[in-house]
């Protein structure tokens, strides 16, 4: 919210019921000029964005920003943003694309030629990532986007008339800003990426330099906490670890995570391979993952 206070004239959270009241405390703390929309059950991003363009006149521009991302540079942010404002407004569903540091194979790619996006790529192996690279003309997907709430609901309606149809329903039966669940679950679940952005032919993109990360990996923690933190211990990273004291003896780049039920040790290179760990709890303990 303060990231984005010189841009944007007004904040609207669209959260899950379960962090609701969480997110409301932080941003009551800050300003209480804030509008919510809480969702009964996660329906992805086509949905939540939905949400928050059926509240806004066709022509507002919206800026729309997952809350979990830290950003730096703020001249060159806003500069971004400034850019992205101007396509909106010609009428262009506007992505934020990041220069890669590193072959990352957890992010989504852009292929680019200046503004142009040339095509969407999604989470390469490492080879792949090396070779995007290498070639120069990719970008990281930072999963921000930019439109007019009119261009996007058009978009969403060409390419997901269920999508937008039964996000409309549920958001017109919104009581004091909760949505309903029974209609709620009627809704696909598609992401704005699937739904729209490699689908619509009014794309742009921004390349983008300022500093990024998306905070949704281990291996984005372990760049995040310096080498003097108390989480870092030499070349390992450890978290959420209680009053256990933790060493490491000839292992490097490993990760271990301590919850009050779970112990959870991986080796960084692995990082991404975490998602396989989260879908076998979900079967064989989903308490774990509760």
């Amino acid at each position: 919210m303060l990231r984005n206070a010189s841009v944007c004239d007004q904040v609207m959270v669209v959260g899950g019921v379960d962090n609701y009241q969480f997110s409301r405390q932080i941003l009551k703390e800050k300003n209480n000029d804030f509008l919510e929309l809480v969702e009964a059950t996660p329906r992805n991003t086509a949905a939540a964005i939905a949400f928050a363009a059926f509240s806004l006149p066709p022509d507002s521009v919206m800026l729309v920003t997952p809350s979990d991302h830290l950003i730096g540079d703020q001249p060159r942010y806003e500069a971004a943003l400034s850019k992205a404002v101007s396509l909106a407004r010609e009428g262009f569903l506007v992505t934020f694309g990041l220069k890669p540091s590193r072959p990352d194979t957890g992010f989504g790619y852009i292929e680019h030629a200046g503004n142009e996006v040339i095509s969407f790529r999604e989470k390469p192996d490492a080879e792949t990532a090396q070779g995007f690279l290498e070639k120069g003309s990719f970008l990281w997907n930072s999963g921000m986007f930019c439109f007019s709430a009119g261009t996007y609901l058009e978009e969403l309606r060409q390419y997901e008339p269920v999508v937008f149809e039964k996000s409309q329903e549920a958001y017109k039966s919104a009581k004091d800003g909760f949505l309903p669940l029974e209609l709620s679950l009627e809704i696909p679940s598609i992401s704005v990426d699937y739904a729209v952005m490699e689908k619509s032919e009014k794309i742009k993109v921004v390349p983008s330099d300022f500093s990024w990360s998306d905070m949704g990996s281990f291996e984005a923690l372990f760049e995040y906490f310096p080498e003097s933190s108390k989480e870092r211990h030499g070349k390992n990273l450890v978290l959420g670890a209680g009053a256990k004291h933790v060493e490491f003896l000839g292992l490097d780049d490993v990760i271990l995570v301590e919850t009050p039920d779970a112990i959870l040790v991986l080796n960084r290179a692995k990082a991404q391979d975490v998602k396989k760990i989260y879908e076998k709890l979900e079967k064989e303990n989903p308490g774990l993952v509760n």
